[in-house]
């Protein structure tokens, strides 16, 4: 799931990490975290065309509610215990500006935000959200990153594990993420298959703990999404280190009503516009994530 805001303190260093990737549970309990606002601040002028696709609720208002589960830096996080900020959010704010509204981002448990979308309790949601077929059967997905998977462990890998064949160690993931629901399984599957003991896993609510399992030595490794594994080692100060390649990359979707259909075209649109511009690239350079750009922004791609 965008850069800092939520700081672990990990073996005396900051270790940042996050929550976002996919979960295909949808259910959860939202943390108590105050809600918190910010304004659109890059890109360019308001496009009246994409003004006029806003749904009614969104007009009336003046701006986007967008639930987002703020435990995932780079990607999404809360700065200074309180302002939700990230890729995501420099992103996503560049493309309210087009539509002339501000953004109210609500911190929510990962698991709840789908469910909220449905509900009409938020308008969008962007949390680091892989786009995948079960999630496209009850929402409308908007493209608008490349992120793959990512393996980590402790410094110089001293439990010696192979991301190919992790069987019989002990890898924390994050409840809810694409890696638990659809990675992991396949792996089990293999071990079993060659009679190798299963993978030992720790299955944390946030991505923060996961992280700091490895960092303590309580995991052997985890794995979750590429910018958000690969943030979480920069700031570990040499205690936590990448793993292997990079796979599975897939696209990051907003999540938007299934009957918003319009909106959901118009936020493609305002996403071409920010790349034109140069907002788009300056917004994913700012943490480091240039290198998941697309250029092909669509809806249930």
């Amino acid at each position: 799931m965008s850069v800092l805001r939520m700081t672990l303190a990990v073996c005396g260093v900051v270790v940042l990490s996050a929550s976002g990737c996919g979960s295909d549970s949808l259910s959860g309990d939202s943390p108590s975290t105050s809600t918190s606002s910010s304004q659109p601040t890059a890109g360019g002028s308001t496009d009246p065309s994409l003004a006029a696709a806003l749904p009614a609720k969104i007009k009336t208002a003046g701006k986007i509610t967008v639930g987002v589960d703020a435990t995932y830096p780079p990607n999404e996080f809360l700065q200074g215990g309180k302002t939700v900020a990230g890729m995501d959010v420099d992103v996503f704010d560049a493309v309210a500006k087009k539509f002339g509204v501000t953004v109210d981002w609500q911190p929510a448990g990962f698991d709840t935000i789908i469910t909220g979308v449905q509900s009409g309790k938020y308008d969008l949601g962007i949390s680091s959200f892989t786009i995948n077929d079960k999630r496209k059967a009850q929402v409308n997905m908007v493209s608008y990153f490349n992120a793959g998977t990512q393996w980590a462990t402790a410094a110089g890998n001293p439990k010696k594990v192979d991301p190919a064949d992790a069987c019989g160690k002990t890898i924390a993931v994050q409840k809810g993420t694409t890696q638990l629901e659809d990675d992991i399984p396949v792996k089990q599957a293999a071990c079993k298959k060659a009679g190798k003991p299963e993978i030992k896993l720790v299955i944390r609510e946030k991505q923060d703990a996961a992280t700091a399992d490895v960092a303590t030595g309580k995991a052997d490794a985890m794995l979750a999404d590429s910018p958000v594994v690969l943030y979480a080692a920069k700031q570990s100060q040499g205690k936590i280190e990448a793993l292997g390649d990079i796979y599975d990359a897939a696209p990051y979707g907003y999540v938007v009503p299934k009957a918003e259909t319009e909106f959901a075209t118009a936020l493609a649109k305002a996403l071409k516009a920010i790349d034109a511009d140069g907002t788009y690239k300056a917004a994913l350079s700012t943490w480091g994530n240039e290198s998941g750009a697309i250029t092909d922004f669509a809806v249930n791609p």
